[in-house]
């Protein structure tokens, strides 16, 4: 049996993503499906990239496996395995603790490598995926940075991710970009451009921020940038630059991105505190732990059914009262809780935009009481809309701030990611608010792992010109572009 009959035999589904062109319907069937549902199999395994996004989160640690056809960038989700970030070991006698989560989960390299692993040879496992043999690339990413003293920690936690995957059987080829078209197997050697153009640090087109590190979450910004604009390709929406992208994990993450050629520049930053807040209002109920709860651990397609949304959204509007949403100041070190460097933000021609509960999380204690008061004045349902209200203010806010220091360019598309921002009726409420600030707007879910997909190729140059995903919205191809740069 082929990798290819092996993985696609367990009901790939294709990347979640929504537009209000598609009204909000999941795509229910696949173009592989389709055509391997004939008597004639017109696509091959050769035609697909297998990437593993491995991700330790301040909720959940996630080691997501995708396929992406080479020839349309159109991606397929093979596994999705996810172990709450809770439940890692504490660190044993003689650990260096290094950092921890928002929550105050203390993380060890080893401990973290621990979990890593197991996460990794599980998802391998399920989706019949060799490690060795079938796996073409892993990229390790965090979103555990609001917890840390310094940006310099999120580099050990890099690390200890690396160490996991190594652990698993990984080898280090599969996490660091080729030398040459000598190093790729055989059956993807004809996708890459590595003799035409090389990486040079923009990933779809964009690059980051220039000198000194900004902000701690920076590399999860340029990934759920990049895994909006793949995941884009399900949609009719050109999701390329100039656009702006917002990722609703527990912490927030996202990009302002401006229209230059070849290559955008990121001028707008979004962090601070996302996902933390519904999970905050869900701790006031009696019905998580009262440390480690989350909203996750209650959510159903059915919890809004009798919700009054009238009151979720006055609800919403008390909630706000907490929340601080504003330029960040350039005298801050820290801001949600997330370490950044607003001077070097600033030389890097990047404004920061943060979101937090009172000052670094000091009244998230409020946020829980207030979720109490919430559930028993209320019910869960209504709680629940409460938080869909909350995430579509939060939205809103954050825009206004972009708006008012002008860096969102004319013709930006809007992309939303992450837990707190697609679920529910989210979309729906989202798009009220931004309907008359962007012509278009895609919600795509697990954009963190897409970005992984999408970062592979471009550090080894495998772009897809006849569909591309970098460039500018409505434009070609930039691989011509890109060259004329390179030779410069």
């Amino acid at each position: 049996m082929s990798l290819l009959s092996k993985i696609f035999g367990l009901g790939p589904k294709p990347i979640i993503a929504k537009s209000q062109y598609k009204k909000f319907e999941s795509l229910k069937s696949s173009p592989f499906a389709a055509k391997t549902a004939g008597s004639g199999l017109s696509m091959k395994a050769d035609e697909y990239y297998i990437a593993a996004s491995v991700e330790l989160g301040n909720t959940t640690t996630k080691s997501i496996i995708t396929a992406t056809n080479l020839n349309t960038s159109e991606s397929y989700l093979i596994n999705k395995t996810i172990k709450m970030t809770r439940d890692i070991r504490p660190p044993q006698e003689g650990e260096e603790v290094f950092g921890k989560t928002v929550w105050g989960i203390e993380l060890s390299k080893e401990s973290v490598a621990e979990m890593i692993k197991d996460a990794v040879i599980e998802s391998c496992k399920k989706s019949h995926i060799d490690i060795e043999n079938d796996l073409d690339f892993v990229v390790r990413s965090t979103g555990v940075t609001a917890g840390f003293a310094t940006t310099e920690e999120t580099g050990k936690l890099v690390i200890a991710l690396a160490n996991g995957c190594l652990d698993a059987g990984v080898t280090p080829r599969k996490m660091a970009p080729a030398m040459s078209v000598d190093n790729f197997p055989d059956r993807l050697k004809d996708f890459t451009l590595l003799e035409k153009v090389i990486f040079d640090g923009a990933v779809v087109s964009v690059l980051p921020p220039k000198g000194k590190e900004v902000v701690a979450n920076e590399m999860e910004g340029e990934l759920v940038t990049a895994g909006i604009k793949l995941g884009a390709k399900w949609t009719d929406i050109d999701y390329r630059n100039p656009c702006v992208s917002i990722d609703f994990g527990s912490t927030l993450a996202g990009r302002v991105v401006n229209n230059h050629e070849p290559y955008a520049h990121t001028i707008g930053n979004f962090l601070g505190l996302a996902g933390v807040i519904a999970d905050s209002l869900i701790r006031g109920t009696d019905l998580v732990d009262k440390n480690g709860g989350a909203a996750i651990d209650l959510y159903s397609k059915d919890v809004l059914k009798k919700a009054d949304w009238k009151q979720a959204k006055l609800n919403a509007e008390k909630v706000h009262k907490l929340i601080d949403i504003r330029k960040v100041p350039i005298d801050c070190e820290r801001f949600g809780t997330v370490p950044l460097d607003p001077v070097a933000a600033e030389k890097a021609g990047t404004t920061l935009i943060g979101c937090d509960v009172g000052e670094n999380a000091d009244k998230i204690p409020d946020l829980i009481a207030l979720g109490e008061e919430l559930y028993k004045n209320n019910g869960l349902s209504t709680l629940f809309a409460t938080m869909d209200h909350t995430s579509a203010l939060i939205v809103k806010r954050l825009l206004g701030v972009a708006f008012e220091e002008n860096l969102v360019i004319e013709g930006s598309a809007l992309g939303i990611t992450g837990r707190a921002g697609i679920t529910g009726k989210k979309p729906q409420l989202i798009l009220e608010y931004t309907k008359d600030l962007f012509e278009d707007c895609v919600f795509v879910s697990d954009g963190l792992a897409l970005g992984s997909a999408i970062m592979a190729r471009c550090m080894n140059s495998m772009g897809t010109q006849l569909a591309p995903i970098g460039g500018k919205r409505g434009g070609p191809c930039i691989l011509g572009a890109r060259r004329k740069l390179q030779k410069k």
